[in-house]
């Protein structure tokens, strides 16, 4: 099980590979907020999401024999593109299965990192976990799961170190701290890193709405599944239920879940652009629009929220700027 060893030790082994994303903060986001703002732009990082992260700690990891025999990841894009460049920095081989609905641009992105790439028929009920465990018996390569993979965890805590550290920096030790949460790999990892080095501070899963399983299942104490698989604009954080491994650790460490409208979702991501200069897609820009829009749910003088991933297509990102007032 992930824990807060395993990311001080994942985030020596991203040292000087995994970038220091800041933390942001704007006055025209302080005033429609109600209170101060913070965002961690994970856009910023390689690969435009948090997922390098994760994808570089668990290929870090691997027994250098394992790990030459290359990686198989399942994804829509993101952890796709984060396993593919770490593949490539170690210069062994990847293949990535990823939904034929995935965004194009990130479909193009993972092949150009070098990542063999599997398309598999999502909208159609094709199992993913049967096309990967075909690939994995055939050729000998170690899955890393996008969310549920204890380095994964690990790496994506390394986020968390950072916003307790940068949070310090700037005096400030209470917050909620707003997760965008698909499987809650980082929602997790960053509630780990919080518990040992900022405990006055506690992480909070963001999701829109029809996928907002995590918020649900820390309501029953049991995990909840998603009616539908797939759909909507957030495609980085559409996924069936929480993690096994996951979950349990939001159960004990993060405050309720949020749940934010899609709409909401593209007025946040035009509002990073004209008050941050930062690109975000529709499922990163959740807990900035929960930040902004349900300031009612949050507690304190200060909120911090990450922006997990920037990679959206052309006309999702006009979509979501025609929502600005001229």
């Amino acid at each position: 099980m992930s824990d807060i060893n395993m990311i001080r030790a994942a985030a020596q082994r991203l040292k000087g590979h995994a970038r220091r994303t800041p933390l942001l903060s704007s006055p025209f986001l302080d005033e429609i907020a109600g209170r101060r703002v913070l965002v961690k732009p994970e856009c910023l990082q390689h690969t435009g999401s948090f997922k390098y992260r994760g994808g570089r700690s668990a290929v870090s990891a691997l027994d250098p024999a394992v790990r030459e025999k290359g990686v198989l990841a399942f994804s829509s894009g993101n952890h796709a593109q984060g396993v593919a460049l770490a593949a490539r920095e170690f210069g062994v081989p990847a293949v990535i299965v990823m939904p034929n609905d995935a965004p194009a641009l990130k479909i193009a992105n993972t092949r150009a990192l070098g990542a063999e790439v599997v398309l598999y028929d999502r909208p159609g009920g094709e199992s993913r976990e049967e096309v990967g465990e075909a690939l994995r018996s055939k050729r000998g390569l170690t899955l890393i799961k996008p969310y549920d993979e204890p380095e994964v965890i690990a790496g994506q805590g390394t986020c968390g170190l950072e916003i307790a550290a940068q949070a310090a920096e700037l005096g400030v030790t209470e917050a909620d701290v707003l997760v965008c949460c698909g499987g809650g790999g980082l929602t997790s990892g960053i509630a780990l890193a919080l518990e040992a080095e900022a405990p006055g501070m506690r992480a909070r899963p963001v999701e829109p709405e029809g996928f907002d399983d995590t918020a649900r299942s820390l309501v029953s104490g049991r995990i909840e599944r998603n009616a539908q698989g797939s759909g909507g604009i957030c495609d980085a954080i559409v996924t069936p239920a929480p993690g096994q491994i996951t979950f349990p650790i939001m159960q004990r460490l993060c405050g309720p879940g949020l749940v934010v409208s899609e709409d909401e979702a593209l007025r946040a991501m035009a509002l990073a652009w004209q008050r941050l200069k930062v690109v975000a897609e529709p499922g990163g820009a959740v807990a900035l629009a929960a930040a902004l829009f349900h300031g009612s749910q949050i507690e304190g003088d200060t909120v911090i929220c990450t922006i997990s991933g920037g990679n959206v297509d052309k006309a999702m990102f006009t979509r979501a700027l025609d929502t600005l007032s001229d």
